[in-house]
């Protein structure tokens, strides 16, 4: 009891010397200044009742609970509880919630160097990363991880196979690859600081491409403008860029940025508002583009948050692209990291961001221009429909030979019949990821394709090669807004060449 008290006195005293401190300099500031603005009240003294009610609340828990604990952890709890009632996203950051945090914004961590995704219950390396240990090791796209430290990785979570494989820089780490059609390799790599990226893209149709954005990190700007100098580059006809931004939770202010500032020649991009009216902090687009005009649209929907509706609603406000999908998740704060020692730290919110046209998201979103429903596509069921060759006494098509009149109507299976009308379902609206270790699938470009295995099927064979490039068709099954927002894009780019 003397301990918590002496602790509590101690505030007190700081809390009155800290006064004084400011008393003092408003009193300088008035001798010397002409004018005096006083902009926020000087922070009172913490009452003497609420550190008592806080030292009686801290013994009882002490010697009534359940089982022991320790002071370290109930002052730890009293402070994520003195954050998290502030709001959602403010926190206290331990010694790991704070690392893995600051490997969630630079990208960095130590691992081998792979993306996977998880394949019929074995890990596919779906790319090694240039320059990592396992690109220096010969690991391809393609190949399986079948086992890690010894342990087989069939039956293990997409998260329990990232936590094994990602460690302290410099530690070794024991995997086996199984290649199609050769013996399995035993290997042992040394983890590094790998650094992953958070852009990607691919070509979807012909002048058309996708850039993914999954997360905004410290280098997405960066990446983002080495993407778009190859597009330049090896799609001299481009006529469109389709910026998916689904299921992105945010990131890095900066990120933010520099995504939009890519796109927009000059102008606001965002500004931020603290709690006072002077804490107005403004961004501006700095002018150039690396693809100038280039149609636009950006997808998002309710899992799209804080940095995503930053570029979303800076480039709609703008004018400068369509916006396509589903309402954002309508995170309009801002937090800030504030280490308290070298190893923990506070996550606080410290201000609100509007957009150009002075929007608040917070709570609201951003509504698209086009809101296209996550659906599915369904073949329709034939129907015998009564046709002009089921007319007795037809005429016969003078290019072909007579056939008996019949009714065999079947729907078209070729690739390059029109697509049956999509069934819309209703749209599965999520909160953003809540930002955690950077162990997990979100890095990786993960997948769980966990699928049965049959009665007729080896339940450790391999399973069979997939192709990476998608038919318009295949694209329509496999993610129906992409495929619609596509054919939006299309049609803009149409009108707009007008």
């Amino acid at each position: 009891m003397n301990s918590v008290w002496r602790v509590a006195i101690c505030t007190l005293a700081l809390q009155q010397a800290l006064w004084a401190d400011e008393t003092q300099l408003s009193s300088v500031s008035d001798a010397n200044a002409k004018t005096v603005m006083v902009t926020a009240p000087v922070t009172p003294v913490l009452p003497l009742t609420d550190l008592r009610t806080f030292v009686d609340v801290f013994e009882r828990i002490r010697h009534s609970y359940v089982d022991p604990v320790d002071d370290k952890t109930l002052f730890e709890n009293a402070i994520k509880g003195m954050l998290s009632a502030l709001d959602p996203h403010s926190a206290y950051l331990d010694k790991n919630d704070y690392q893995d945090l600051k490997a969630q914004t630079t990208g960095e961590f130590g691992g081998i160097g792979v993306e996977i995704s998880m394949d019929e219950g074995y890990l596919r390396v779906v790319s090694p990363i240039d320059d990592t240990p396992a690109s220096k090791a010969g690991i391809q796209a393609g190949d399986y991880i079948t086992k890690l430290e010894g342990k087989a990785v069939k039956g293990m979570t997409m998260s329990e196979a990232v936590d094994i494989m990602r460690g302290a820089i410099g530690t070794p780490l024991k995997l086996t690859i199984q290649r199609r059609g050769e013996e399995a390799q035993n290997l042992t790599l040394i983890r590094s600081k790998i650094e992953v990226g958070s852009v990607k893209t691919r070509q979807i149709a012909p002048d058309y491409s996708v850039v993914r954005i999954s997360q905004f990190q410290t280098h997405t700007g960066r990446d983002l403008t080495n993407v778009l100098i190859k597009l330049k580059e090896t799609q001299p006809t481009l006529k469109g860029i389709i910026l998916d931004l689904r299921n992105n939770p945010g990131g890095v202010l900066g990120g933010a940025i520099s995504v939009a500032d890519a796109f927009i020649d000059k102008g606001l991009v965002v500004y931020t508002k603290a709690r006072t009216e002077e804490s107005v902090e403004k961004f501006e687009a700095t002018e150039g583009q690396i693809l100038p005009n280039i149609p636009l649209l950006v997808l998002v929907n309710g899992g799209s948050a804080s940095a995503s509706e930053i570029v979303a609603g800076a480039l709609q406000d703008h004018h400068r692209a369509i916006i396509a999908g589903t309402s954002t998740f309508g995170k309009g704060s801002v937090q800030t990291v504030l280490p308290i020692s070298e190893e923990k730290g506070i996550k606080l919110t410290t201000a609100r961001y509007y957009t150009p046209n002075g929007r608040s998201i917070q709570a609201e979103g951003i509504k698209p221009d086009v809101v296209i429903e996550p659906a599915k596509l369904e073949i329709a069921k034939a129907s015998d429909n009564f046709k002009e060759a089921d007319l007795k006494g037809h005429l016969v098509n003078p290019n072909d030979k007579a056939a008996e009149a019949t009714n065999t109507f079947a729907p078209a299976t070729d690739n390059n019949q029109t697509l049956p009308t999509p069934t819309a379902i209703e749209p599965e609206i999520k909160d953003p990821p809540k930002p955690s270790r950077p162990k997990n699938k979100t890095k990786s470009n993960a997948k769980d394709i966990d699928k049965a295995t049959t009665d007729t099927k080896d339940k450790d064979a391999l399973p069979a090669a997939k192709s990476e490039m998608p038919t318009e068709k295949s694209l329509a099954e496999d993610d129906y807004v992409l495929y619609a927002a596509l054919n939006v894009l299309k049609g803009a780019t149409f009108w707009q060449s007008k």
